[in-house]
């Protein structure tokens, strides 16, 4: 049986989904203007507010900044906005390089969002690979020509970690940024790929670290492990990735195409091995120490207490405890 949250259908999200963030400046594109009002004064429904926008900083390089305060939860409303933004990546004739970053101070991209109505996730039609949406993004992502790179600066919890493993390179903040998988802690099976990613960068015992240990890795530690390419002191993470993002856009798009295509074969895992891993989270949710845990963590604040948000690995290990 389903355990009760607050109501059956909050309870059968929580239970069953954890997945895998104004103004424009120049040259930027809105696809997600943080706004919740219409000009007359109407609320947006929550599938239509704006999380995530594209600011085209040259026609060869492009930041996409989530945008969703206060803790950049990704949730079913943010999937069709984040499909709109990859498929622009994949079609886009002189795009070479996008750089993922964050508006929200303290949160890079975080967990599932565990109030929408289920149906609002398990009704997305499947994407261009077969796999659910979000999974499929990641893995378009991945096999895209486009360079991709994750500049992480606060939390990337869940979907922010499993975005930034599917990305092809890592960039953290020393001071800032933490990376986690939290979700075996919480009784789930991590549905976006790092059973699949993390061994291939880290090797397979720490990747077991991470995932069984579903504690929170600062970027220090990030950067021993190989969880990103580099951490840097915070003041000099933007310089930093703003100009090796500027200096391969500046290089031949077939060049780089063709060196990231032969570099895959040898280093992403397959669509099906992605699938599996999908497909055990689902059935992972459903059980009921799955479904308690979530249920504790709602209780605890979850979703509206900052504390709880940021300190996740602390208060996942409360419940072992219990």
């Amino acid at each position: 049986m389903i355990r009760q949250l607050k109501s059956t259908g909050a309870v059968a999200t929580a239970a069953a989904l954890l997945l895998l963030p104004t103004i424009a400046y120049p040259g930027q594109t809105v696809i997600a203007e943080r706004t919740d009002r219409a000009e007359d004064g109407t609320t947006h429904p929550a599938s239509e507010r704006p999380q995530i926008r594209v600011e085209k900083r040259t026609p060869a390089y492009w930041r996409v900044t989530f945008d969703n305060p206060p803790f950049n939860i990704f949730g079913p409303e943010t999937i069709p906005q984040m499909e709109r933004v990859v498929a622009e990546i994949e079609s886009d004739p002189q795009l070479r390089v996008v750089v993922f970053d964050s508006a929200v101070p303290g949160f890079f991209l975080t967990h599932y969002n565990f109030t929408s109505p289920l149906s609002e996730s398990t009704g997305l039609p499947a994407g261009r690979t077969g796999l659910h949406p979000l999974p499929d993004m990641l893995v378009r992502i991945s096999k895209s020509p486009v360079v991709s790179i994750a500049l992480i600066r606060g939390r990337a919890t869940g979907v922010g970690s499993e975005l930034a493993l599917a990305s092809d390179m890592r960039f953290a903040s020393r001071e800032k940024a933490i990376l986690s998988q939290w979700e075996v802690g919480a009784g789930f099976v991590p549905g976006g790929g790092p059973m699949a990613r993390l061994p291939r960068i880290m090797g397979r015992g720490r990747a077991l670290e991470v995932l069984l240990g579903s504690d929170d890795v600062n970027g220090d530690l990030a950067e021993r492990y190989g969880y990103v390419n580099r951490s840097f002191d915070d003041d000099k993470l933007d310089a930093f990735v703003d100009a090796l993002a500027t200096r391969i856009s500046g290089f031949d798009r077939q060049a780089i195409a063709d060196t990231k295509r032969l570099v895959d074969f040898a280093s992403l895992p397959s669509d099906p091995e992605i699938g599996a891993g999908w497909d055990a989270f689902i059935s992972s949710v459903q059980r009921p120490v799955a479904q308690r845990n979530i249920g504790r963590l709602m209780e605890m604040g979850l979703q509206t207490d900052p504390d709880i948000e940021t300190r996740l690995g602390h208060y996942t290990q409360t419940l072992a405890q219990e």
